[in-house]
């Protein structure tokens, strides 16, 4: 296989280019985010999605049984040998008849896209596994991550497969126990920051750049290359079709920006006929992106971003000592690094955003768990956006929607167990107190 691609600026005003064989997470010229660019060659494209199943009949090879490396001709940036996989990619799409019922809309119109079954359980394994590839590929010994659960687990797991050091940078406070177990079980070094993600978010790129270590956050561009697989798995999952409408949690952008560059890239290919919709759903305590778009009307504009008035937001949340507060920690970030790009994702797939309150994402993941297989609260905003958009009629009741569960139900248990034990939200469901007799053990089941 042909290896073609760069490195670019997405500033225009700079578009300075790169070979793949640097490690770097900005541009060194204007440091601006960049992107991974192909050449493609239309002799080892497919010419269809649809020839991507082939690969189901050789999955003892480890490359096509991953859900990443499966699709590798649209993520060709390295050589076979140097991809790294622990079997990320098994997902499930499931068609979800009963909450589309609940929620009114039509049979076969709701999906859940559950990534909450990679190895790390979320996920951040799909954009690992094509990083860490990167980072082998270029010679890397350490690295390291700022995280609020998912990303300190996937990236301890992935080093420990790859014999690499790892340190990770968590919030005082700010994270799930079941994400932090993960990191520590998984042999990282932590390293608890006296501050909120945006602050871990800040002294790893400082420590990184002065230790020459790889950084794996998502302005880590390789990162969102393995993130684009979740869209193809989608489309597989629905018979090689393209959904009505993409919904996703909105945190660090990271996410939402490598699913507009999918399609882009499908599109340009020929290998969808369009381009479906795209919702990214911001929880009220975090909702940097919903106040630029909806209020102050952000917009991609062709690369030229106005940053003034991103700067003059961020500007006020230091000035008040501003931090964000949610339920879903996981999406609990007031400077997301992606989201120039995340805004180029809303012009290609005519995208919206909206916010959603903790009590709304609470009463959602309590439906997902009633109706489906369970997610973390950040996961469970895609279907509180969902019943928004339902109601307004953004979204009708017969469009094909396709929720991305970002990750597993254990993820954040204590969330869970105190919305049903204290009876906090309208689907609460309280475990009843019995006396040690069968008598009245039986009153409570007939």
């Amino acid at each position: 296989m042909n290896i073609s691609a760069i490195q670019k600026c997405i500033n225009p005003d700079c578009g300075s280019e790169f070979d793949c064989g640097q490690a770097m997470f900005k541009c060194p010229d204007c440091g601006d985010l960049l992107d991974i660019l192909y050449d493609w060659d239309k002799t080892t494209v497919p010419a269809k999605m649809s020839d991507f199943a082939n690969r189901w009949a050789t999955r003892n090879n480890p490359l096509d049984f991953s859900g990443v490396w499966r699709f590798r001709e649209l993520l060709n940036f390295c050589e076979d040998k140097h991809r790294v996989t622990v079997g990320e990619g098994q997902t499930l799409l499931q068609q979800n008849d009963e909450l589309a019922a609940f929620l009114g809309m039509d049979k076969g119109s709701l999906h859940l896209e559950y990534e909450g079954m990679n190895p790390s359980g979320s996920f951040k394994d799909n954009g690992m596994t094509a990083a860490f590839s990167h980072a082998v590929m270029v010679g890397a010994k350490s690295c390291a991550c700022a995280s609020t659960g998912n990303t300190s687990a996937a990236v301890a797991l992935y080093a420990h497969a790859c014999g690499m050091k790892c340190t990770v940078f968590i919030g005082s406070g700010r994270i799930a126990f079941g994400k932090l177990s993960q990191a520590m079980d998984y042999g990282a070094n932590t390293i608890q920051i006296q501050g909120d993600f945006d602050d871990c978010m800040k002294q790893v790129q400082e420590v990184c750049t002065r230790l020459n270590i790889y950084l794996l956050n998502s302005l880590n561009p390789f990162r969102l290359e393995g993130q684009k697989t979740i869209m193809y798995r989608i489309i597989e999952g629905l018979g090689w079709e393209v959904p009505d409408w993409i919904i996703v949690p909105g945190g660090n952008l990271g996410n939402s920006s490598a699913f507009g560059k999918a399609f882009f890239e499908l599109k340009e290919l020929g290998l969808i006929d369009r381009i479906p919709r795209l919702a990214i759903i911001n929880a009220a305590g975090a909702d940097t992106l919903s106040y630029l778009v909806n209020e102050r009307g952000l917009k991609w504009n062709g690369g030229n971003v106005n940053m003034k008035e991103v700067q003059a937001l961020y500007a006020d949340f230091t000035a008040r000592h501003f931090s964000p507060h949610t339920i879903a920690s996981a999406i609990e970030i007031s400077r997301p690094v992606n989201l120039k790009k995340c805004l180029r994702s809303i012009d290609i797939c005519d995208g919206i955003v909206r916010k959603v309150t903790d009590e709304q994402i609470c009463d959602a993941k309590a439906l997902v768990g009633r109706y489906g297989m369970g997610c973390e609260p950040a996961s469970a905003a895609t279907i509180a956006g969902l019943r928004d958009m339902l109601a307004d009629g953004t979204i009708g009741k017969s469009e094909r929607v396709a929720c991305v569960l970002t990750g597993h139900l254990l993820k954040d248990p204590d969330k869970t167990v105190s919305y049903h034990k204290n009876s906090e939200g309208e689907f609460s469901n309280p475990p009843v107190e019995s006396a040690n007799d069968i008598e009245e053990i039986i009153k409570h089941i007939v």
